[in-house]
């Protein structure tokens, strides 16, 4: 059993319903969170400590996992904290603001896990996807598109540390594309260089809210992703063009993996194959109840496929590369050394 404490319980809120779907796995035993109130009112609140105070959390020694859902500027010091005492941690998006903190997190994990926060990966869908994948029926990446088109307005900005640079740290490309660049490299394969622009259209913030962006990956594969949080709706499109298979997405926003995929093979001869394969795909759980199960299975020795802190540290490398991008109007290269005129940060 792994014993949790949730730090925050703004998006903890969703984590929480996660966990106790697997309740053979993890036990909640603390929610901190200044606002006790809002702990309070969380679903059969008896069943956890409230807790006002991060440090009670971090010096418990019936915690083994410190799981931080707290605004982006206190990632990197609660992450370090929590790996100092001891606990294997989960951090929500972003990991970190600048490649200079994500290798104090490497230095500092040398015996603890961390495990960024990329839920988006489970679903049915992207089950089948792997499936096709492992079994060898799709051939090389040849281009991906994505499109990350949402509504944010002034309600959204009410809370004082949205759309500004030292409480966010990034706009939509850090805050709200993020999960779907994951998705591109995660079954695209890595960027080896980046162009991009970037802009603030809709609302009044700090911070940018679209973009337009295209990715280079490091076996050939072109890809793009636009950006907007003035769209009159929600909607995510991801479509992954490979030398034999195409994969297209619904327009589900906050759960890809959960909606209707198309799986077209580029030989009619073959979609045959492909569609007996999907028949007995068996679909890992979805959203944060994959990621989570995901995490046990790996601290427990079994089998599994969590996000690793690699992966988180190269989502940051690729936000770097982004802004630096959008800025200069350069083409960048990958991966961001200690060399790199952002290597420290972003934020201007």
């Amino acid at each position: 059993m792994i014993r949790v404490a949730i730090l925050g319980a703004g998006i903890g809120a969703e984590h929480l319903a996660a966990y106790r779907e697997l309740p053979d796995l993890f036990s909640v035993n603390q929610i901190v969170d200044r606002d006790l109130d809002r702990v309070n009112a969380l679903p059969n609140s008896a069943d956890f400590a409230h807790v006002a105070e991060i440090d009670v959390a971090l010096s418990d020694p019936e915690i083994d996992l410190i799981d931080i859902c707290l605004p982006p500027h206190l990632h990197v010091e609660i992450t370090l904290a929590a790996l100092r005492a001891g606990k294997h941690v989960v951090c929500e998006k972003p990991l970190a603001t600048s490649m200079a903190d994500v290798d104090l997190i490497i230095h500092a994990a040398a015996d603890r896990d961390v495990f960024p926060v990329f839920q988006y990966r489970w679903g049915p869908s992207f089950s089948a996807l792997q499936a096709l994948i492992d079994a060898g029926l799709i051939g090389k990446p040849q281009v991906g598109a994505v499109e990350t088109h949402w509504s944010r307005g002034a309600d959204y900005y009410a809370v004082p540390w949205r759309g500004t640079w030292s409480g966010e740290r990034g706009g939509a490309i850090l805050g709200h594309a993020i999960h779907n660049h994951d998705l591109l490299t995660h079954f695209m394969g890595p960027v080896a260089q980046v162009s991009a622009m970037a802009a603030t259209r809709v609302n009044a913030i700090e911070t940018e809210d679209c973009a337009a962006i295209t990715f280079v990956m490091e076996n050939g594969a072109l890809c793009t992703s636009n950006v907007t949080l003035g769209a009159a709706f929600d909607q995510t499109r991801i479509r992954l063009v490979f030398e034999d298979l195409t994969a297209t997405s619904g327009t589900a926003p906050y759960a890809p993996g959960l909606d209707t995929w198309e799986f077209t093979a580029r030989d009619p001869a073959k979609q045959r194959m492909v569609d007996e394969l999907l028949k007995d795909v068996k679909a890992e759980p979805a959203g944060f109840i994959g990621f989570f199960k995901a995490i046990a299975d790996h601290l427990a020795g079994r089998p599994a496929r969590p996000v690793s802190l690699d992966e988180g540290a190269a989502s940051i490398a690729l936000v770097t590369a982004i802004y630096y991008a959008a800025r200069t109007g350069e083409r960048v290269d990958l991966p961001i050394t200690s060399e790199h005129p952002l290597y420290a940060g972003w934020q201007p």
